[in-house]
C-alpha cells in the first residue's frame, strides 16, 4: 500500500481506534478484577498499567518511523539521489 493514500490513512486510523480501546478496556476491567487482592491487587495493576503504556509506547514508535520511511522511501521530503 501506498504512503499517505486514503487506504494507508484508513489502516492507520483504524489501529487508532483499536489501541485507544484496548487501552480503555484494561484500564477499566484491570481494577474491577484484582480489586479483591488489596495491595498486592494494587500493586499487579501498577505493574500492568506499565506493560500496557510500554506498549503503546512501542506502537507510537512504529507509527513515527513507518512516517519517517513514507517520507524518505517515497516521494515528499526525499533525500536527493546520487546519480
Amino acid at each position: 500500500m501506498a504512503c499517505f493514500t486514503l487506504g494507508w490513512l484508513e489502516q492507520i486510523l483504524i489501529w487508532l481506534i483499536v489501541l485507544g480501546a484496548v487501552v480503555a478496556l484494561t484500564k477499566l476491567v484491570l481494577p474491577l478484577v484484582l480489586s479483591n487482592l488489596g495491595v498486592v491487587g494494587s500493586t499487579i495493576v501498577a505493574a500492568l498499567n506499565i506493560v500496557l503504556w510500554a506498549i503503546v509506547a512501542i506502537a507510537l514508535v512504529l507509527f513515527i518511523f513507518d512516517l519517517i520511511g513514507c517520507l524518505v522511501g517515497v516521494g515528499g521530503i526525499a533525500f536527493p539521489r546520487r546519480p
